[in-house]
């Protein structure tokens, strides 16, 4: 079965052809529990978010600031397993028929083998993956086999990436770039600012892809703001920190559905 990278593209494709950007939420697999986590994609897709990437738990984080791995600890606590996340992956797909990728550090990707990791990603209706942390120089195996079984490579640009650096990095991607909007870990931030533009005008120099811009945005006022420029904005811990503050699992749901529509709205308000 091949993955669905062209259900990627044409999703952020219909969200241009709209004049917006597209709404892309982060949840990770496995929190609350498994059948949660699942609820959760679910209820933000209802909400209104275009695509959704399904984090892969880690124990060793280097882009994930203290919200997401609060809650990366309390799935691994619960025992989440590979199989969970492709298991979270094809319920969401099934049910919504909208595009679901994973993130993920390679080393887990590394230990589990790439071919069979594709393979299953493809075969639960995976959209594709974003990498943080692997080098594009060390990518080759990686895309190879995302490219057999229909998969799109997201690589993550920052604002220190040099103009010669962001263009061997999107000359590989596929399905988007993501970009950090500023130095750091993932997080709520007052401001998402004119570091994030200027590095989606850099990336767009050299790609025609479409760019997105995450870390830092949790409402539909930031939203709006990085919409004015971007093609898609990326929300995480404002989601997460929602299913951790409700006192329980059915008004997290709640919680993040209507936070789903409030950035919706405000990616339509560019």
């Amino acid at each position: 079965m091949s993955g669905n990278v062209a259900l990627l593209d044409t999703t952020l494709a219909a969200a241009k052809a709209e004049d917006r950007a597209a709404l892309i939420a982060y949840l990770p697999a496995g929190f609350p529990t498994v059948d949660g986590g699942i609820a959760a994609v679910k209820a933000v897709f209802e909400g209104g978010a275009d695509i959704v990437e399904v984090g892969l738990p880690h124990s060793d984080p280097v882009l994930d600031g203290p919200v997401i791995q609060t809650a990366d600890d309390i799935a691994l606590k619960g025992g989440v397993k590979i199989a969970d996340v492709m298991r979270t992956v094809r319920e969401a797909y099934e049910a919504t028929g909208k595009p679901v990728l994973v993130m993920t550090y390679w080393n887990p990707i590394d230990r589990y083998g790439v071919e069979r990791f594709t393979a299953e990603l493809a075969e639960a209706g995976g959209a594709g993956c974003i990498l943080p942390d692997l080098p594009v120089q060390e990518s080759a195996l990686w895309r190879e086999h995302a490219e057999k079984h229909g998969l799109a490579t997201v690589f993550v640009v920052a604002p220190s990436s040099k103009d010669h650096r962001l263009a061997e990095i999107t000359a590989v991607g596929s399905g988007f770039v993501y970009a950090a909007s500023l130095m750091g870990v993932t997080g709520t931030r007052v401001s998402v600012g004119a570091q994030a533009q200027d590095l989606v005008v850099r990336t767009r120099a050299t790609t025609d892809l479409p760019v997105c811009v995450g870390l830092g945005v949790s409402d539909a006022a930031q939203a709006a703001e990085v919409a004015g420029f971007a093609d898609g904005v990326i929300v995480g811990s404002a989601f997460v920190k929602r299913m951790l503050d409700a006192p329980d699992a059915a008004a997290g749901l709640v919680a993040v559905r209507e936070l789903a529509a409030e950035l919706a709205a405000g990616v339509r308000k560019r």
